[in-house]
């Protein structure tokens, strides 16, 4: 039973431990809960406040821990230095002061006070007088900042002990007190220099000279070091826009011309593997065409008839078939941008549609000059006007430029493409009946052209609903 009892009271101690460590972790993390929310709150407002750009952030990289060392250093010198000075400084004028008050109450004087007034010049270097017993003048304006002032008055009031009256926002050079006496007014003129340390300003004003000049290597060091990134970055956005990329060579720190001179290998690179590919299908082209025009100058002389007739469309279309395809392998990379009126090339799609019996609108907001290739980037938006009037009988284009893009839609009122397939209709040779991606040969690469074209000036195509109850697609290239 003892041993029972024994397991039991173990077992109990055991549950009231476990029991308490819960209740401990509870209360822990209603506490730090809030502590997270609050760093997280913090972090966020750090981020939004925190400058975005690489120059801003360098420099203040620079400035912070100057700032931060140069308020440290003031403040040392502040509370220590300086003060430890002015206490002594003051200190010393203020046992001067007692001294001639003890000599002047100890010993008889004359009634001129005369020895009184020369040692105090000659040995203390103070000029003394003596006022006849009035009040003392009120207190004066108190300066905002005055280490003399408040060091000199207690200073006076530990050593000395009697009303007084002080004057340090006077002539700059010098310090008058009033101390009252039993049967005068003591009145000691003593030198500012005597009492406080005056040229604590040039060190203040060496800290600030000095962060000035730094600050100011920094700057033009941080902008010429930042300048080839902002080159590079330049150059990067014009080839990604289909942009001749001219006058660029890598230019700054090391880390910097790698990255440049990267750049200029991949870009010399893709140009040669598209030149490449442009070389292979024009070979290709042209042994496939000389065999189309065979075809061609066998079927003129077999006459006329209706299996001539049909034979002579499969090979018009297979003509036709064959400039798609090399299109869409060369994409129209040899066109040089230029700068092109939208306003006029939406015009002309709009002609374009309706001389195919379709309804068509047009309307452009903004800018209407844009620097684009001109054909190629026409043969998008014509690819997605016909795609659109191909399966509806009105066709709507609209056009937006701002100062960073370009967004053409074309909306039509047609049956639309299901939300899944709106991807798959941008792949090539994909001819399904509903995917409405099929040019005018029926290659299935319609959509395919238009995107290509669209990314090979920096931006894409999107698909989504339209408000007239078709399809929308929204061409969004940089300007």
């Amino acid at each position: 039973m003892t041993s029972f009892e024994g397991g039991a009271g173990r077992l109990r101690n055991a549950a009231s431990h476990l029991l308490s460590a819960t209740n401990a972790a509870a209360a822990a993390g209603t506490i730090t809960a809030p502590i997270a929310r609050r760093w997280g709150r913090f972090n966020l407002w750090f981020k939004t406040v925190l400058p975005k750009g690489l120059y801003a952030r360098a420099l203040l990289i620079i400035i912070m821990p100057m700032v931060v060392l140069q308020t440290l250093v003031a403040f040392m010198f502040i509370e220590r230095q300086w003060k430890v000075v002015n206490y002594y400084l003051s200190s010393a004028v203020t046992r001067d002061i007692s001294t001639l008050i003890d000599v002047y109450k100890t010993y008889p004087q004359g009634a001129d006070r005369a020895q009184l007034r020369r040692i105090a010049q000659d040995r203390l270097g103070l000029v003394v007088d003596f006022l006849p017993e009035t009040k003392l003048p009120p207190p004066g304006p108190k300066p905002f900042f005055s280490q003399l002032d408040a060091t000199l008055s207690d200073e006076i009031r530990r050593q000395i002990g009697l009303p007084f009256w002080i004057d340090t926002l006077g002539r700059s050079s010098i310090v008058e007190i009033r101390i009252k006496l039993p049967d005068t007014i003591m009145r000691v003129i003593a030198r500012r220099a005597d009492a406080y340390d005056s040229s604590s300003w040039i060190f203040l004003l060496w800290m600030v000279a000095t962060s000035v000049v730094v600050l100011t290597i920094a700057i033009l060091f941080l902008r010429n070091q930042i300048r080839p990134i902002v080159r590079l970055a330049d150059a990067a956005e014009a080839f990604g826009k289909g942009r001749e990329v001219t006058n660029f060579r890598p230019r700054g720190a090391r880390e910097v011309r790698r990255a440049a001179a990267a750049f200029l290998e991949m870009k010399i690179r893709i140009e040669r593997a598209i030149e490449q590919r442009t070389t292979m299908l024009a070979g290709v082209s042209h042994d496939l065409r000389t065999i189309l025009t065979r075809f061609k100058l066998e079927l003129a002389l077999l006459g006329d008839g209706p299996e001539v007739e049909a034979i002579k469309k499969d090979i018009d279309e297979m003509a036709g078939m064959l400039e798609a395809y090399l299109a869409f392998a060369r994409g129209d990379m040899g066109e040089q941008p230029a700068p092109t009126d939208m306003t006029a090339m939406l015009e002309e799609l709009r002609g374009d549609s309706e001389r195919h019996g379709h309804r068509a609108t047009v309307a452009f907001y903004g800018q209407p000059e844009v620097t684009v290739r001109p054909a190629a980037f026409k043969r998008c938006l014509a690819n997605l006007v016909s795609n659109a009037g191909r399966f509806a009988p009105t066709v709507a284009i609209n056009g937006h430029r701002d100062h960073r893009w370009l967004t053409v839609t074309v909306d039509d009122d047609g049956p639309g493409i299901p939300a899944a397939m709106r991807e798959d209709v941008f792949k090539p040779f994909l001819r399904l009946d509903d995917a409405r991606n099929q040019d005018e040969g029926g290659t299935g690469l319609g959509l395919a052209i238009a995107r290509d074209i669209a990314r090979s000036h920096g931006g894409d195509i999107t698909l989504s609903d339209s408000p007239m109850g078709g399809l929308r697609a929204s061409v969004r290239v940089p300007v």
